[in-house]
């Protein structure tokens, strides 16, 4: 009696309610390696990499792209990765372990991560939008004789067709108008919002359904959908490719892309967008590969993925050079115009320039759809990856509470319906002003450089690179190159500091295509954006030494230690024992 008692007062509780679930692992290698090359492969090794290139002296900028890439890129990139698999942890838990002390930095990581997924995700809106549209009879930005047109529109077919007409003062093209008045409808100013456009609203909450279910199972999801968003970009580019060296005039594109000038080299700020195009396409210090790097087993050789992934990330952006200049080349040939005056970066590149591109070729609606399916690709997995990373930290800091259930999927349908909503300020009539704000301040040089500075310091100097080069000998069988460990000493830490130094000498106000110069209360919120991710580090290291008893010293020496139950950590400790032993005279005990 008291048993059924018992039994009725304290009923058994669901499994799938109260067992946490297992954190899990990558289905297969290739699942990692699609992964990381979709997370590192993104936008910027298509619109904005050629550019510099063709700008800071073609096949010259190689050399500063190149010593950036070997003294910060690959050396920052293979410690995020081995960290990740290291520790089997997130962005924030994996700090934790590592260097307590310094756990802000992974909160700063992720909430530039949530920053950038809103506004990353509205360019994907954009390519959606140019997709639906490119599925018509005629290309809409292709004539002048649409709704949202000017009496100043002209069409840019080709040189011949224009050369004898009579051009308007302030003449527009077809393709611009398009962009500019139908696309964003662009108000006056940030003070102006408008109205939200329904159209591009949609297309934002169906880039945020696309992303929510890449991940809604965790590493067996976003796994799986790599398959599809890794590799299909490069068939794309590859077509892309092909078609525009067979263009007449692609060679002439392809010189202005790599002829060298080595006179740009004397100019700073060549070194400058290099050691920028660097953090800017490799996802560096955003949490990104040390979520992806954790999903690994323990022995796996993150160190030479790292490098094969590397090579493959600056290759793309080579080869991904030829496919766009080809074209440029054949544009400006064509149009009887110098290839300066086409040559764009960025936005202007893929929803200008492009779409003009194509309106000279033959069945220009098939080679829009192939080029901006590439592009939504490109730009769809960065985002994914971007909220797997988030999601992975929140479940490593509250697991029991969020590896229960659908609560995972519940709070993922959260993080994305408040991404969606901030959203809709961006695709507002005023949102392209807010959205380069988010570009400018959140997601820019100044952030991540400071970031790196941190990482190469807590691992170089705090835990200790020697340490960290054991961990990664410990997971593979042997030590990472000596000039890997020197990087993260001296290299990484000096060459993010001096660029940090240059980009704020050289600092100016923000500006809409260099005209539009935004209110004070707008750089207010940019700079407000920039440092609401940074103070995360500062409060969390006050928060941390509040906690230990002891002097200043004995608590920031107790709050430096790493976790004790990290991999081999137990034989380091007892040789540390073993070592203070005999300093001590025999009496045991760490001395801080």
């Amino acid at each position: 009696m008291a048993d059924s008692l018992c039994r009725l007062c304290h009923p058994p509780a669901k499994a799938s309610s109260q067992t946490v679930k297992e954190r899990g692992k990558w289905g297969s290698k290739k699942e990692f390696i699609l992964s990381a090359a979709g997370a590192i492969i993104g936008l910027g090794n298509v619109w904005r990499f050629p550019y510099l290139c063709y700008k800071n002296g073609g096949g010259a900028f190689f050399i500063p792209y190149i010593l950036y890439l070997a003294v910060c890129g690959i050396p920052l990139f293979i410690l995020e990765t081995a960290l990740g698999q290291y520790t089997s942890q997130g962005g924030i838990i994996c700090w934790r372990k590592i260097c307590p002390l310094f756990e802000g930095m992974g909160y700063a990581s992720q909430i530039i991560i949530f920053y950038g997924c809103i506004s990353y995700v509205v360019i994907l809106a954009w390519a959606f939008f140019y997709l639906f549209s490119s599925f018509s009879g005629e290309l809409p930005w292709a004539t002048c004789n649409n709704t949202w047109n000017t009496d100043n529109c002209l069409v840019l077919n080709n040189y011949n067709a224009t050369v004898n007409r009579t051009v308007p003062v302030n003449a527009s093209t077809s393709v611009s108008e398009f962009w500019q008045r139908r696309v964003l409808n662009i108000s006056t100013g940030i003070e102006d919002l408008g109205n939200i456009q329904w159209e591009l609203s949609l297309c934002l909450l169906l880039a945020w359904i696309i992303c929510y279910f890449c991940v809604w199972k965790g590493v067996r999801s976003t796994g799986k959908a790599s398959y599809v968003t890794a590799t299909f970009p490069f068939i794309m580019l590859a077509v892309l490719f092909v078609r525009g060296m067979t263009l007449p005039g692609a060679f002439h594109g392809i010189k202005y892309y790599l002829y060298p000038n080595p006179a740009r080299l004397a100019d700073p700020q060549v070194w400058m967008d290099a050691g920028t195009q660097i953090f800017y396409s490799y996802a560096l210090c955003l949490g990104c590969l040390t979520t992806l790097g954790s999903y690994n087993k323990y022995h796996n050789n993150c160190y030479r993925d790292s490098f094969y992934l590397c090579l493959l990330n600056s290759g793309t952006s080579f080869i991904s050079g030829f496919a766009i200049f080809s074209v440029l080349g054949y544009m400006s040939q064509k149009q009887g115009v110098d290839i300066s005056l086409v040559a764009e970066s960025g936005p202007g590149l893929v929803f200008i320039v492009y779409p003009q591109a194509v309106t000279l070729l033959p069945w220009p609606q098939v080679w829009s759809v192939c080029f901006f399916i590439m592009i939504i690709l490109l730009g769809i997995d960065g985002q994914f990856i971007g909220l797997e990373s988030l999601m992975t930290s929140l479940s490593d800091v509250y697991p029991s509470q969020i590896r229960k259930g659908y609560r995972r999927e519940s709070l993922l349908m959260l993080i994305c319906a408040l991404g969606f909503g901030f959203g809709l300020f961006l695709v507002s009539e005023g949102g392209a002003y807010i959205l380069q704000i988010f570009d400018h301040y959140v997601c820019s040089g100044p952030t991540l450089l400071l970031m790196a500075i941190f990482q190469s310091v807590v691992i170089g100097w705090i835990y200790g690179a020697d340490r960290f080069c054991d961990n990664i000998k410990d997971m593979i069988g042997y030590r990472p190159l000596t000039m890997i460990k020197y990087s993260w000493l001296y290299g990484t830490p000096l060459v993010c500091s001096g660029t940090l130094v240059f980009l704020l000498l050289r600092y100016t106000p923000l500006r809409f295509n260099n005209s539009y110069i935004y209110p004070w209360w707008a750089y207010g919120i940019g700079w407000f954006l920039a440092m609401s991710s940074l103070v995360m580090i500062p409060v969390t290291m006050v928060w941390k030494l509040a906690k230990v008893k002891g002097t200043l010293w004995q608590r920031l020496q107790r709050s430096s230690q790493p976790a004790a139950d990290l991999p081999g950590m137990t034989k380091q400790m007892e040789s540390i024992h073993a070592s203070d032993h005999i300093c001590d005279g025999g009496h045991d005990g760490i001395v801080y």
